[in-house]
C-alpha cells in the first residue's frame, strides 16, 4: 500500500466564484477518462455542479467530489464553490485534503476575494500549484494576473506552461522548464512542437529566474547549480516538489478549460508536483497530540461533508488521516462518546457511487450512508486508540431572517426539515432569539439563507417566509430618580402590603445591572429584598419604551415599610416593579442600538462609492488600508443599517467586495430613529 499511496494524490480547486473551478474539474475528469464528454456548467450538462439550484444560477452551491485515475493513480478532488455565501465551510474541506488546485481568472486577475481565499489556503498550511484560466477570453490578460500573484498574494510563482497567443488566438502552450511547446488539438490532445521564434528569447530570461527559484528550495540544489549553472531535468523535478511540498514555490499554468485545452498537462503537474498523503505532516489532536499519515497507524478519519442523496440518503463524506478503512467495520466517535458501523464504501464522481470494495488507506476521500450520531465535523477512529482533530474554526454567520410557515399547521414540518439542513450544512444555525420571540435561521448571506429555503420547498414540500428580524434594541436611563413603590390591596381576608423607596441611576455602558441594599433597621425583613430585586429585573427584562431590555443602571433600596401580617413576596416583588416603572417616567428613558464593526475589502476603484455608502448608513469609518489596489476598509455602522449589506456590497461592486462584521458596542439612537422604533413597537402591542 506504501508504493500506491505514495502516488496518490488528494487536493481542492479552490477559487472565486466564476474563475471556472468546476469547468477546470470538468476538463480534468473528460481528459482522465471519467467521464465520456466534456461537461458544460453553462449548459447544465456539468458531473458536478448537479444539483437544480446549481444549475438554475449556473455556479457551485456546494462542495462536489469526485475520483477518477490519471496514469493508474488514484486521484481525489473537491471542487468548492467560490461564492462568498456558500465558502464558510472551506476550512473543513482544506483539512480533508493535501494540496490545493488554485485557480484564477486570466480576464479579472487578483480581486479582493482572491485574496481571501488564498489567506484560507495559507492558513490551512497547503502546497499549492495555480492554475491562470480563460486564457482564450476577450480581455485576458496572462502577464498582469501573473504579476498580481506575487504583488497582491504575496507568493513567490513559478511559470511552468507559458501561454502562446491570446483570447481567440490561444492556441497551446510553453513548457518553460522543459524548452518546448504544446499545441491544442481540437479533441483536447496536445501537439509537440518547436517554441515560436518570437518567444525563445522570453522563454529563456524566464528560464533562468525559474531555476533560480527552484534551486533555493534545497542547499544541495542551490550548490549544484552555483557551481555549474544550470541544473538536470531530475534535478528540476525534485526541485520543485521539494519546493511546492515546503510551499516557497508555486507553479503556475495558463488553461482555457471551458474549451477542454490544457487538461493533461495540469493532471501531470498534479502527479508530480503535489505530495502525497504520506508526505503530510502529522495530524495533530485537541491535547496536542500528534498522529502521523500512515497506513501503519490506527485508523482515523474526518467527517468534512455530510450530503443528502435522494436514494441513499444520508450520505458521510469520510477523509481517512491514519491507518486503513474498510467496509463492515465499528468505529468509534469519541466526541458524541458513541459507535457507528460503517457499511459499504463508496467513491464518489458528483452524484454518481461506485463501490468500493477495498481497503483504502491515508487520503482517501469515501462516502459512508445512514451513520447514526456522526455530523460533520468529527472524528471516527479505532475504539483502542481514540483521536479528536484540533479542527478549525468556522467564519461566523454574517446574516440572519426570522423564519416562519407560510401555512398555519407547518411549523413542524417546517423545523423538523430545517434541522435536516443543518446536518448537511453546518454554517446554516437556528436559534431563537428569547428577547424578540424569532427563530431565526442565520448564514453567510441573502443568498445562501433564500438557496436554503428553495431546497426545504422543494425536497420538503413546505414553505418557508422569511422576514426580516427584529434590532434587539436596548434601553437605559437618562438620569436619576427618587421614587417609591407602593402595593396595598385588600378584599376580604388576608391583604397584600409592599412599600419601598429606591433611588435609580444609570451606570457607564456595558456596566449591566446593579442592585444596593442599603436597608437599615429592618424596615423591610431580609426575606423580602430579594423579591424587590426581582420584580425591578422582571419589569426591566420586557422594557418600558419599545419593549427592549432596560440595561447598565443601578437600584438602591434605601427605604420602605411592612405589615407583619398582609406583607409577602409576591407583595414586595409587586411594588419592586411599580417602583421600577415610577423611576423610568421620572428619569426618562433612551434607547440603544447594537453597532457592529466590519471590515470590507474591495477594489481600490470603489473604496469612494463604499464609504461614501457607509456614511449614508450613519456608519464611522475607523480606516483603510491599500495594498497592490486591494482597500480594506473598517467601520462601526449600526446593526439597523446592514442587515442586508451583502446584496448592496455585491451590487456596488460588482460581486468584486467581501466583508466579515461582529458586534461591537451598543450606542445612543438619535431622536428621529428612536420615534420611530418606539412607534412600530406600539403598533405591534
Amino acid at each position: 500500500m506504501q508504493e500506491t499511496l505514495q502516488k496518490q494524490r488528494t487536493f481542492a480547486l479552490v477559487g472565486n466564484s466564476g474563475n471556472g473551478k468546476t469547468s477546470l474539474a470538468e476538463m480534468l475528469l473528460f481528459q482522465a477518462n471519467a467521464t465520456t464528454r466534456l461537461g458544460q456548467v453553462d449548459k447544465g450538462s456539468s458531473v458536478l455542479d448537479y444539483e437544480p439550484e446549481e444549475m438554475k444560477r449556473v455556479g457551485s452551491i456546494q462542495p462536489s467530489f469526485a475520483h477518477y485515475t490519471w496514469q493508474k493513480n488514484d486521484h481525489f478532488c473537491i471542487d468548492t464553490p467560490g461564492d462568498t455565501n456558500f465558502v464558510g465551510d472551506l476550512p473543513y474541506l482544506l483539512t480533508a485534503v493535501d494540496s490545493v488546485v488554485f485557480v484564477v481568472d486570466a480576464v479579472d486577475g487578483v480581486k479582493p476575494l482572491t485574496k481571501k481565499l488564498w489567506s484560507e489556503v495559507q492558513k490551512a498550511e497547503l502546497p499549492a500549484i495555480i492554475a491562470v484560466n480563460k486564457i482564450d477570453r476577450e480581455r485576458a490578460d496572462f502577464d498582469q494576473t501573473f504579476d498580481g500573484l506575487s504583488s497582491i498574494l504575496g507568493i513567490k510563482p513559478v511559470l511552468t506552461y507559458m501561454p502562446i497567443g491570446a483570447e481567440s488566438d490561444f492556441r497551446g502552450v510553453v513548457d518553460v522548464l522543459g524548452q518546448k511547446a504544446f499545441f491544442f488539438e481540437d479533441d483536447g490532445s496536445v501537439k509537440e512542437g518547436e517554441i515560436p521564434a518570437q518567444m525563445t528569447d522570453q522563454v529563456e530570461e524566464i528560464r533562468e529566474i525559474t531555476l533560480e527559484n527552484i534551486a533555493e528550495s534545497d542547499d544541495e540544489l542551490m550548490e549544484k547549480y552555483l557551481e555549474e549553472g544550470e541544473l538536470s531535468d531530475d534535478d528540476v523535478r525534485k526541485g520543485l516538489h521539494i519546493g511546492v511540498c515546503n510551499r516557497t514555490i508555486v507553479p503556475v499554468c495558463a488553461t482555457a478549460a471551458a474549451s477542454g485545452k490544457g487538461g493533461t498537462l495540469i493532471l501531470n503537474l498534479i502527479q508530480n508536483l503535489l505530495p502525497s498523503p504520506l508526505e503530510r505532516a502529522a495530524w495533530t489532536g485537541t491535547e496536542g497530540e500528534t498522529r502521523p499519515s500512515s497506513p501503519d497507524e490506527p485508523t482515523a478519519c474526518f467527517v468534512c461533508k455530510t450530503i443528502v442523496d435522494p436514494f441513499s440518503g444520508q450520505l458521510s463524506i469520510l477523509r481517512v488521516l491514519s491507518g486503513t478503512l474498510s467496509p463492515d467495520v465499528q468505529l468509534l466517535n469519541p466526541e458524541k462518546e458513541s459507535k457507528e458501523k460503517i457499511g459499504h464504501l463508496q467513491y464518489l464522481l458528483g452524484k454518481h457511487q461506485t463501490p468500493c470494495k477495498t481497503a483504502v488507506g491515508p487520503g482517501a476521500l469515501v462516502a459512508v450512508a445512514k451513520l447514526k450520531d456522526t455530523a460533520t465535523g468529527n472524528l471516527l477512529c479505532a475504539p483502542e486508540a481514540p483521536f479528536v482533530l484540533n479542527k478549525p474554526d468556522l467564519p461566523p454567520a454574517l446574516l440572519s431572517y426570522a423564519i416562519a410557515a407560510k401555512e398555519k399547521g407547518d411549523e413542524d414540518k417546517i423545523f423538523g426539515a430545517i434541522h435536516k439542513m443543518l446536518d448537511e450544512d453546518i454554517t446554516l444555525h437556528l436559534d431563537r432569539n428569547e428577547e424578540t420571540g424569532d427563530m431565526l435561521l442565520s448564514g453567510m448571506g441573502q443568498l445562501h439563507i433564500e438557496t436554503a429555503i428553495e431546497r426545504v420547498k422543494r425536497r420538503y414540500k413546505v414553505e418557508v417566509q422569511l422576514n426580516t428580524p427584529k434590532i434587539p434594541y436596548r434601553e437605559t436611563f437618562k438620569g436619576k430618580a427618587d421614587v417609591q413603590g407602593r402595593y396595598k390591596k385588600q378584599s376580604g381576608g388576608r391583604g397584600q402590603f409592599g412599600d419601598c423607596w429606591i433611588r435609580v441611576e444609570p451606570r457607564e455602558r456595558g456596566a449591566g445591572y446593579e442592585f444596593e441594599d442599603a436597608i437599615v433597621g429592618g424596615v423591610i425583613p431580609k426575606t423580602f429584598i430579594p423579591a424587590v430585586d426581582k420584580g425591578i429585573q422582571e419589569t426591566a427584562g420586557k422594557g418600558i419604551l419599545a419593549g427592549a431590555p432596560v440595561v447598565d443602571f443601578k437600584v438602591t433600596l434605601y427605604d420602605g415599610s411592612y405589615h407583619s401580617v398582609d406583607s409577602s413576596e409576591m407583595a414586595f416583588k409587586v411594588a419592586g416593579s411599580m417602583a421600577f416603572k415610577k423611576a423610568a417616567e421620572q428619569a426618562g428613558l433612551k434607547l440603544l442600538e447594537p453597532v457592529v464593526q466590519m471590515h470590507i475589502a474591495v477594489p481600490e476603484e470603489y473604496m469612494g462609492d463604499i464609504i461614501g455608502d457607509l456614511s449614508s448608513r450613519r456608519g464611522k469609518v475607523l480606516g483603510y488600508e491599500t495594498t497592490q489596489g486591494i482597500t480594506e476598509i473598517t467601520a462601526h455602522v449600526p446593526m439597523a443599517e446592514v442587515l442586508k449589506y451583502a446584496p448592496d456590497l455585491r451590487s456596488m461592486t460588482g460581486g468584486q467586495g467581501t466583508f466579515t462584521m461582529e458586534f461591537d458596542h451598543y450606542s445612543e439612537c438619535p431622536s428621529n430613529i428612536e420615534e420611530k422604533v418606539v412607534a412600530e413597537n406600539q403598533q405591534t402591542e
